[in-house]
């Protein structure tokens, strides 16, 4: 009657279904339950289109991606009358009132939804029930790495796909169209990595108290950008061990020169190991820079180490010299060299000079000479000035002990090898 049909449009306790609803049949369906509840599994076809790699992180092992995810699926309780045969499209309102499938992200520590300006969610459904399902999702996963040859190294990472709650005996994942379900922007890149390739796979996962699932890959290939760590840690690091070598040209007997040099170098190359090691995971295992960075602190500490010795045998070398020129009075003659690692002062190699065994500053001699006629001390001493440009390589040719000689070879060759065999082993 025309009252009861008044008193249900003021009934406000129910909301009549919308005109997409009807259509539809939803409340006709129970969508708790998968299609086709109690027989064969239900076919959920998958294909993803990768939009952008946004980040690898070596510190917390982990890339972050944005996908299409995209699903396909027949219900047939979702089957409607069309005449012309067009599908119907809606956004994620509808999705709530359905059964879809459960897909998450196996090894994921965060995902979420694009909901900018509406969320990222596209619904189609076609007369006959199959189902289009569309999100936009970005999601970061883990990605175990090995970095046993970093920086040469490459990356193999995956993005795993699996029903959550359904099984194999209910619901089977499958690749919609096989190795082409998987497609990525033409404009992907990465500041440190090349791609290499994306490629699809399938398997199996097998959990003890909920039984096997399907489980699809998203697999690709990074090979690490070098150019960066060539300038960064090998160059500097090159650049540190030649600097080292220039003390086998410095007189053995200026000690602060050589002293100071080799402190530097080797502070230096610390600075830069602490350098690679602060931007990496603190892992158990060496890494190729490991390696590199290594022998080259060695060669450095290893010219600190040959100065030391020669140093060493100098003196017990001096000291035996001064023991055979000794004389009766407790006075030793030295030559020029000699003579200058004493007093600080050059000497001409042809004047032997007798040191008492606690020798008179050069400041005092000078003042002494100054204090005598000038006309007498401005002929030897000014000659010997005048020939010390020119005599200072023949002195330091001289005096190089033969350590010193052997090094100037050794430590270059030595070096020239390692690297040759370093970039053979790891490129």
């Amino acid at each position: 009657s025309k009252r009861e049909i008044k008193m249900r449009k003021l009934d406000s306790t129910k909301v009549r279904p919308l005109k997409s609803e009807q259509l539809l049949h939803i409340e006709d369906h129970d969508f708790a339950l998968r299609p086709g509840f109690g027989g064969s599994p239900i076919p959920v076809g998958i294909d993803v289109q990768v939009e952008s790699i946004d980040s690898i992180s070596e510190v917390d092992m982990d890339f972050t991606m944005t996908l299409y995810l995209r699903h396909y699926w027949k219900d047939e309780r979702l089957s409607f009358r069309s005449n012309k045969n067009k599908s119907m499209t809606f956004d994620g309102r509808l999705i709530k009132k359905i059964w879809v499938p459960d897909v998450f992200f196996v090894h994921s520590k965060r995902s979420f939804i694009h909901d900018t300006t509406v969320e990222n969610i596209m619904l189609r459904v076609y007369p006959d029930g199959n189902v289009l399902f569309s999100l936009r999702i970005t999601v970061s996963a883990m990605c175990f790495m090995d970095f046993s040859r970093f920086p040469l190294d490459t990356q193999n990472c995956s993005l795993e796909l699996e029903s959550y709650a359904y099984n194999e005996d209910d619901l089977m994942l499958y690749w919609k169209h096989g190795n082409k379900s998987l497609s990525t922007d033409e404009h992907i890149s990465l500041s440190q990595f090349f791609i290499e390739e994306f490629s699809a796979s399938s398997g199996l996962a097998f959990y003890s108290s909920t039984g096997w699932y399907n489980r699809l890959f998203i697999n690709f290939a990074l090979r690490r950008h070098i150019f960066f760590f060539v300038l960064q840690s090998y160059f500097p690091a090159m650049l540190m061990v030649m600097l080292s070598w220039v003390s086998f040209w410095i007189d053995r007997r200026a000690v602060p020169a050589r002293v100071s040099l080799g402190i530097t170098t080797v502070l230096t190359m610390s600075t830069i190991m602490t350098g690679v090691s602060a931007s990496m995971p603190q892992v158990s295992y060496i890494k190729a820079v490991d390696v590199y960075l290594w022998i080259s602190f060695l060669f450095v500490f290893l010219s600190v180490i040959e100065y030391a010795a020669v140093n060493y045998l100098t003196t017990i070398e001096e000291r035996k010299q001064l023991k055979k020129r000794g004389k009766a009075s407790g006075m030793y003659s030295m030559d020029a060299v000699q003579a200058m690692a004493f007093d600080g002062c050059f000497h001409d190699t042809d004047v032997d000079m007798d040191l008492t065994p606690f020798p008179e500053p050069c400041e005092e001699n000078e003042t002494r000479t100054s204090q005598t006629n000038i006309s007498n001390a401005d002929t030897p001493r000014l000659r010997r000035k005048r020939s010390l440009k020119g005599n200072v390589g023949r002195i330091i040719l001289q005096n190089n002990h033969v350590i010193d000689t052997y090094s100037r070879i050794i430590f270059p060759s030595v070096y020239i090898v390692f690297n040759f065999f370093y970039w053979g082993l790891y490129m």
